[in-house]
Order: structure tokens, then sequence, then C-alpha cells
């Protein structure tokens, strides 16, 4: 075995290592903090990448090392690190993009006072995703899988003077706290029912494999469906997806990393590390199927009417998320996870050249931009590969990855290829849409001073931007090795004629009614919206889930609270107020019988006597 995969622990210690550096440092240290981030991500990469390539060359076994970390009489829980094929991918995908984002954010953050902070967080944020894909085990996993969402909160709501940063920090902790619960909840079923409560995935593999019947059917659909509710919390499905476009409010940077390949990615990843458990139970491959499917093309349609630059990427993540989802439903794991990976290196392009934008002309709606193809060249032309890498365009690397699915779709599931094919037009058409309004036409008043980005947040873009056109040609219809390799299993060719031709037609398709509409602007969209503003408003505010949820639960939850508040305020702080006033009001008036007069003194005792003969004689009169 390599020595590189036998010390694989190390690769988190080195952004780890940066956060406790920018730590103690503090914020006067700008200069010191870029570099130690980056150098932090840039050897995780490096070490990461070493063991890739061992593991392409040569093909070797997985590799688990672990140590006993809790003892409880007889049972012994162990946790440590497993390099897998999957692994090994995903510790440089995440350490890579990590790496061009902080190289990025040199630029994009230079004027920020709190920059350092900035690095500090964004390095612990990728010790956080990198522990989570080392895990061994599903217990550390989910460890790492809160201290993911503990740095996002901190991440989004970076600009905490903002109000809107504030509440999407707080509104991104808390959904996906809920979709937690399901993945606890199914920590707990797996610890009860697993032979010697084993949580290791190798156990779990070979349990759920082997067809052993240790586990009924009813308890493994179960445990794979509360798997789902956290991978739906943490990648954006519906129904708990409203967290992510708000999530738009944090730095640009960020909004990247989160979309890429990190905090998103993680529920797909799941899924894929957990997937014999899924492949166990029809139904619950047949509900993440659907659940992906729909939304796919329930994001794409809102995406479709939105404005904003940012919140445009976000739903089309969401949709690219739900594709994910539904290939690995379909049964297909080299689908969900290929596009992944595809979708990491067009997606983060793609967000970063939207900050290149909005660094230009400091505003984020696209209706305010324009013509700035001519003044950012380098910007324009990185954009245009990924918005065409993400809206399935042979030969960029969204085309393959999307085959794939849709081929395992037309051979399974014809309504879901019906959808996909569906959202991949949409895709298309706001694709376009986004791309002629920002860069084409005439230069507005917000572009008109723009220029191109520094260097060091152009050089990301267009390393990125080689990796989005290039990085589809590992799994092509007539070429299976990726998914031989991913899943050590034999190479399938996934080609389907009737996927390739309709994808293309509806992607070419999607391109050319946006150029009618906004850039030959020969039909006209403005007239259709008159005749249904409702439509297009139910679109602009995301079918009005927040609104329903607000309905449902927030202003529900509100009146509880303001009652309890009132019972709290007036019933039990009333009871604990009267007895401090009864108690005083008895403290003064024993204090005025203590005068020193003697009449005072023998009237009080006359009165008590008094008392004292009543409540004798009162006896004998009581039943």
């Amino acid at each position: 075995m390599d020595k590189w995969t036998q010390t694989a622990w190390l690769i988190p210690l080195f952004p780890l290592t940066a956060f406790l550096i920018l730590t103690a440092l503090g914020r006067s240290y700008r200069r010191a903090g870029v570099i130690i981030g980056s150098l932090g991500s840039l050897g995780a990469f490096a070490y990461s990448l070493f063991i890739l390539v061992d593991r392409l060359a040569n093909s070797p076994l997985d590799y688990n090392k672990s140590f006993e970390w809790l003892a409880i009489g007889s049972y012994s829980l162990r946790i440590g690190f497993e390099i897998t094929n999957l692994t090994s991918l995903m510790l440089s995908v995440v350490a890579f993009i990590s790496f061009l984002v902080q190289l990025y954010s040199a630029g994009y953050m230079k004027n920020d006072e709190r920059i350092t902070v900035f690095y500090g967080y964004v390095s612990l944020f990728t010790f956080s995703m990198l522990g989570l894909v080392l895990s061994d085990n599903l217990l550390s996993l989910y460890i790492f899988w809160e201290l993911v969402g503990v740095c996002s909160f901190l991440l989004i709501g970076f600009w905490f003077t903002l109000p809107k940063a504030r509440a999407a920090a707080k509104k991104a902790f808390i959904v996906t706290r809920i979709g937690d619960v399901g993945l606890l909840l199914a920590i707990l079923l797996l610890f009860w029912y697993m032979p010697e409560h084993a949580l290791d995935f190798t156990t779990i593999q070979s349990v759920f494999d082997g067809q052993s019947g240790a586990i009924t059917n009813g308890i493994t659909t179960l445990i794979a469906l509360l798997i789902f509710v956290g991978a739906i919390g943490k990648s954006g499905q519906f129904p708990l997806h409203v967290w992510l476009p708000d999530a738009m409010e944090g730095p640009t940077p960020i909004s990247a990393l989160i979309h890429a390949a990190t905090m998103v990615a993680a529920g797909v990843f799941l899924i894929a590390r957990t997937f014999d458990i899924f492949q166990d139970s029809a139904a619950a491959m047949e509900t993440i199927a659907y659940v992906g499917g729909f939304t796919a093309i329930f994001a794409a349609t809102v995406a479709l009417a939105q404005n904003d630059l940012k919140r445009i990427l976000a739903y089309s993540t969401v949709s690219q998320l739900g594709y994910m989802m539904m290939a690995l439903g379909l049964g297909s794991l080299t689908g969900g996870i290929f596009h992944l990976i595809t979708h990491a290196f067009f997606k983060a392009l793609l967000f970063l050249g939207a900050g290149s934008v909005i660094h230009a002309v400091h505003t984020q709606n696209i209706n305010e931009m324009g013509g700035l193809s001519s003044k950012m060249r380098v910007t324009t032309w990185t954009f245009a590969i990924g918005a065409l890498a993400l809206s399935g365009i042979p030969p960029f690397s969204g085309f393959w990855s999307k085959d794939v699915i849709l081929a395992v779709a037309w051979d399974t599931n014809p309504l879901l290829f019906v959808i996909g094919l569906a959202t991949a037009f949409i895709t298309a058409l706001y694709m376009s849409r986004l791309f002629i309004l920002v860069f084409r036409g005439r230069p507005s008043a917000a572009s008109a001073g723009a220029n191109e980005s520094p260097a060091v947040m152009t050089l990301p873009l267009i390393v990125l931007a080689v990796f989005a056109a290039a990085s589809g040609f590992i799994e092509t219809p007539w070429n299976g090795w990726f998914g031989k390799w991913l899943t050590d299993g034999p190479e399938e060719v996934h080609a389907s004629g009737v996927a390739i031709v309709g994808s293309v037609a509806v992607g070419l398709l999607g391109l050319y009614i946006g150029w009618l509409v906004y850039g030959k602007k020969r039909l006209s969209l403005a007239a259709r919206q008159e005749k249904k503003p409702w439509f297009v408003n139910m679109l602009e505010r995301g079918w009005y889930i927040d609104e329903l949820y607000i309905a449902l639960f927030v202003k529900p939850l509100k009146l509880l609270s303001s009652m309890l508040l009132a019972f709290d305020t007036h019933v039990v702080g009333g009871v604990v107020r009267f007895a401090g006033a009864a108690v005083s009001t008895a403290g003064r008036t024993a204090a005025r019988l203590q005068n020193g007069q003697a009449q005072t003194y023998g009237l009080a005792a006359i009165i008590g006597f008094v008392i004292i003969v009543v409540a004798i004689v009162g006896r004998r009169f009581l039943p």
C-alpha cells in the first residue's frame, strides 16, 4: 500500500493547522492570513492528488485504518479513516475547489477588514468537509457533518452587520438541522439493528450487500429514507431547499464553495457512501428518484424568473442536485457522482464569474447590467464555457454527465426521462437569458465603468474553464472507464441515441429561444408576462414555498411562543411577584409592631389571644 494512502489522515490537518494559526494571529495579519489559508488548502490538494494518482495508476484495494475511541463494557467503538476510489476523488475535488476559491478571494475580499477571519472560517470549513469524506463510519461522518453546518452558518452570516445575512445564516442553520434529525435517527436505528452495533461503512456494505437478512426490509426502508432526509437538508432538495437561495447573502466566494463541491455535495456523497442500504429498498430508491426529478424541474422554473444573478445560479444548483439525486435513485451511482464532479467545476466557475461581474458593476440585478463582453473578455469567455457546460451543450462536461443520467432514465423510467429533458431545456433557456442580459447588448449605467478583474481572480476562472470544458471525457457513451473505476465493477457503457439527440436538441432550442427573446427581442415576453402576472410573480417568489412555511410553521410557532411568554410573565411571574410582595408586606407590618411602646405590645398580645380562642372554640363547630 502506498505511503501516501497510509497517512491520508494528515490531509484535513493542513487546513485545520491554517485555521488554528489564523485564529492565533488575529485580524491584523491580513497578507499572512491569505498566504496561510491558501497554503493549507494547497497542501491538502497536493496530498490528495498523490493518493488519487496512485489509485488511478495501480487500482489498489480499499484501505482502512482505525483505533478504539470508546469502550463501554464489552462494546468498543472504533473510529478512523478509509480510502476508496470515491473518497480519493472527493478529497481531490474538495481541496482543489477550496484552493481556487481562496486564491480568488485574495482579490475579491482584498478590502474587507476581516479578511483574516474569512480565511480562518474557510480553512475550518475545508477541514470539516475533508474529515467528512475521510470518515470510515457514520458516527464520525455525522460529527463532521454537523461541523460543516456550523461553518456554513459562520460563512453565510460573515457580513453579520447586514440583517439579510444574519437572517440567511439562521435560516440555513435551522433548516439543515431539520434534515440532520433524520440522519441522527437513521444512525441510532443502524446502531440498534446492526450486528454488534457496527457503524463502519465496510460492515454496513457487507450486511446489506450480502442479503444476510439481519435487518428486515421495512427497517431498511425506514433507515434509507431517514438518511435521505439528512441529504435533503444538506443538498437543498425539495422541500428543504429554501435555505440555499438565501445563502447568497454571504460573500460570493463562499457561494461558490458551498454550491460547488462542499456542503451541498455532502448530501449526494452521503447517499453514495451508504448506497448499499438504498439498493436493498426499492421504495427508498423510487422515492429518491422522484424527489430528485421534481426538485430538478421545480428549481429550474424558479431560476427562469429570477433577476438576481446569484439567485439564478443558486436555484440552478438546486436543480442540478436534483439531477444527481434522480440518477442515484435510478440506480446509477456513476451518473450521480459523475455529474457531481462536472458540476463542481462549472458551477464554481459560474459563481466566481458572477463574483467577477459583481466586483466590477457593484450590483447583482441582471436587468441593470449589459455590454460587459467588451470590457471583461476573460470573464465573458470563461463564463460562457460554464454556461454551455451547465446547459448540456457538447463537447462541454455537463453534456456528458447529463447524458449518462438521461440514458439511464430512458432505459428505466420514461417519465423521469421526460422531466430530465424538460429541465435541460429550461436550464439552457435561463442561462441564455442570464448571459445575454449581463454580457451582450448596450452597456448600462452600472457597467459603463466596469473593468476586468485582477489576475488573481481571473486565473482561477481560466483553470476552472479548462476543467469545465474537458472533464466530461472521463465517461462517454463509448467509454465507461470512469464508472468501472469508481464502482470497481464491470464496465458499463450508458449509451442512448434518443438521450443524446434529445438532450442536444432541447439544449440548443433553449439557447435559441433565449436568443430570440432577449437578444433579438423578436418574441415579446413582456406582453405575455402582463397577461399572466400572477404566474410570473409565483415563479419569482419560488412558488410561495417560503410563504407557505411562514403560514404553517413560523406564525403558529410565534403565536405559541407569545402565549407561553405571556403565561410565564403574568402567571408564573405573577405568582412569584405576589409571594415576594406578601413577604415584604408582612415584614413591614412586623417591623411597625416593634416600636418600643408597651401599649402596642399589649394590644398585639390581646389580638393574638383572641385569635387562639376563636380557633379553639371554632373547631367544635366544624364537622
